[in-house]
């Protein structure tokens, strides 16, 4: 049975609930900014992390006008990131794509590689940017394990097949594509791996199951169970840098519902938590980040994973 989380645990940003002082991740400028381009998605996930479906809108669909400004910030090219939601779903989705290209960015997309994504317009529009910026674009689909009752289990029955002719189409049509699956699923990294690899090798997708950004095996956020929290002595007791934490080089940018304008988040995970909404535009988010929350400690400081390619 799992313990709950303690209730004297990440309430104050400088303090842990033993008194010691709070790690925090300085930012030391840009790899990656993610656009989270709508919370609605074509499914409804067991344990979405951030609780899309098909009604939910807390994050409404990003538009051309909504990213410029964040696109025009950014000096240098960089990873531009796609997430959702289901980031097919926001009709202006190929024009966003577009935008980060037309900058010199390289591309990531995160998706299910379903019905969203194998629409003809969306098709066709991908089909051109391919052609038009040659490996420039990558395509990360989620594939929570390597069998139909392991996938389904977390997206609903018949997700796997379902999502199984988008992986070939990606394939066939000579598109860079990455898998993203679940820890969770495997009792070893090397069995998922190995479960993966024959997954991949009977569908001939250009993957390659030990490459750790092709195949990302992403930790569990369980919010009920308890975990450390993470202070300035467990940089040298774990030897991890905070450098090497997501917050250290990446932001989200998001539109929630009802505001007039799109806003900077620490992270593509902390979506719902106000502390770490870090302002209005790329020069004020950035900002040191506390590590105030279970999932730092859980996916990103104990876990070692990171949204980014």
């Amino acid at each position: 049975m799992n313990a709950l989380l303690d209730p004297a645990k990440f309430l104050d940003p400088h303090i842990t609930a033993k008194g010691e002082p709070r790690a925090t991740v300085a930012f030391q400028g840009f790899k990656t900014l993610w656009f989270n381009t709508g919370s609605l998605c074509n499914i409804e996930c067991a344990n979405c992390y951030i609780l899309s479906s098909p009604t939910a809108d807390h994050f409404i669909y990003l538009t051309p006008d909504d990213i410029r400004p964040f696109l025009d910030e950014l000096p240098d090219a960089i990873e531009i990131g796609f997430t959702g939601g289901e980031p097919f779903l926001n009709p202006d989705a190929i024009r966003l794509c577009e935008m980060a290209l037309e900058r010199g960015h390289d591309l990531l997309i995160l998706t299910n590689a379903m019905r969203p994504m194998m629409r003809p317009r969306v098709k066709a529009g991908l089909l051109d940017l391919n052609t038009r910026f040659p490996g420039k674009m990558t395509l990360r689909v989620s594939l929570d394990h390597y069998s139909a009752a392991g996938h389904d289990a977390e997206r609903g029955a018949g997700a796997f097949a379902k999502a199984l002719p988008g992986l070939d189409w990606l394939a066939e049509q000579g598109f860079s594509m990455h898998i993203a699956g679940r820890a969770i699923f495997s009792d070893s990294d090397a069995e998922a791996r190995d479960g993966y690899r024959a997954l991949i090798h009977n569908h001939n997708w250009p993957i390659k199951a030990d490459d750790p950004a092709a195949l990302m095996l992403f930790p569990e956020m369980d919010d009920t169970v308890d975990v450390p929290e993470i202070t300035t002595a467990c940089w040298d007791i774990l030897s991890v840098h905070p450098d090497s934490m997501m917050c250290a080089t990446s932001r989200m940018v998001v539109r929630r519902k009802g505001e007039p304008k799109a806003r900077v988040l620490a992270c593509t995970l902390l979506w719902d938590d106000v502390q770490f909404d870090m302002g209005a535009t790329l020069d004020e988010a950035a900002q040191t980040v506390s590590l105030n929350h279970p999932h730092c400690a859980k996916f990103c400081v104990l876990g070692g994973a990171s949204c980014s390619a």
